[in-house]
């Protein structure tokens, strides 16, 4: 099932749906004092100014202003917004569509999704507005920096079906990534740990306890420094590769969390993550077909040193 409770309140803005903010069951004054509370990065007069132009409403559709006061439980819907969005020169390409499901190749470096400074510049909202479909959204998703295989929803009311795919990995996931070569590790093998949210960013890191994760692992090619790695995922876990394949010492080729690194300059694109999601495979839960789908990207070559 999908969110019932997601009024048409504001139409899609160039591919872009308006985000919610819940007010809290505790609270009193005003909902504009909330709103620059909870969403501190957008100025008071920025709130204003949407009020002015209709552009924030509650989730009957009425407009919110300045003078609205705090409601309990009340759904606010606003447009997000950037000042400046940092350019993006990469594009996915679509290589499968029908009525249900769309399947796209992500490069490098695009996010799937809005969030922080890029909304325009997303797998989804290109999507969206280059194939015309307004429900489409993302069944799964990978890292901006990871390349590769991206399943989304044609319509919202299917989503649910294809995410329990994944949720019951019911979902054959391979990746190739390119690390380090060390002749004292034995391939092919299993990683599994236990994986935790680290409390620094986004990073993830194994702690102790029963495994809640799990990666097949099998080496392809190699030279003496550097290796070709197939990797298939069983639980899918944030980061899970990238943190697994690090705890072995194999940190991948230009990944600037594990280790942590100090992050490329902004539209500096050329260390591009050496993570492809290659192919994917399930039992489609609407059709009873078997779909089989690979990327058409490629990983660099391994270096010579």
């Amino acid at each position: 099932m999908y969110n019932t409770h997601d009024p048409q309140v504001l139409p899609l803005r160039a591919g872009v749906k308006p985000s919610c903010v819940v007010l809290p069951t505790q609270g009193q004054g005003l909902t504009l004092d909330y709103l620059c509370q909870r969403l501190p990065s957008v100025p008071r007069d920025d709130w204003l100014r949407r009020m002015a132009q209709g552009q924030v409403v509650d989730e009957l559709g009425r407009p919110v202003s300045a003078q609205t006061p705090f409601l309990h439980g009340l759904r606010v819907y606003y447009y997000r917004e950037v000042s400046q969005e940092p350019p993006m020169p990469f594009r996915a390409q679509v290589l499968y569509q029908d009525a249900h499901l769309v399947v796209a190749d992500k490069p490098h470096f695009l996010p799937v999704t809005p969030g922080g400074r890029y909304i325009q510049h997303t797998l989804l909202v290109q999507l969206k507005n280059q194939l015309g479909l307004p429900e489409l959204s993302p069944i799964h998703r990978i890292d901006r920096d990871t390349a590769g295989l991206v399943l989304l929803a044609v319509q919202r009311g299917d989503r649910g079906a294809y995410q329990a795919l994944f949720r019951e990995q019911r979902v054959h996931k391979v990746y190739e990534a390119i690390a380090p070569y060390q002749a004292e590790l034995h391939f092919p093998r299993t990683h599994r740990s236990r994986m935790a949210e680290s409390g620094h960013f986004i990073r993830m890191h194994e702690v102790p306890g029963a495994p809640n994760s799990c990666t097949q692992m099998a080496l392809l090619e190699h030279n003496a420094h550097w290796a070709r790695y197939r990797l298939e995922p069983i639980s899918g876990k944030r980061h899970q590769l990238r943190v697994h394949m690090a705890a072995l010492g194999l940190g991948l080729r230009g990944d600037g969390l594990y280790p942590a690194v100090h992050d490329a300059p902004e539209g500096d694109f050329s260390r591009p993550l050496q993570l492809l999601a290659q192919h994917i495979a399930f039992t489609d839960p609407l059709t009873g077909q078997a779909r089989s789908f690979h990327s058409q990207l490629r990983l660099e070559p391994l270096p010579a040193c």
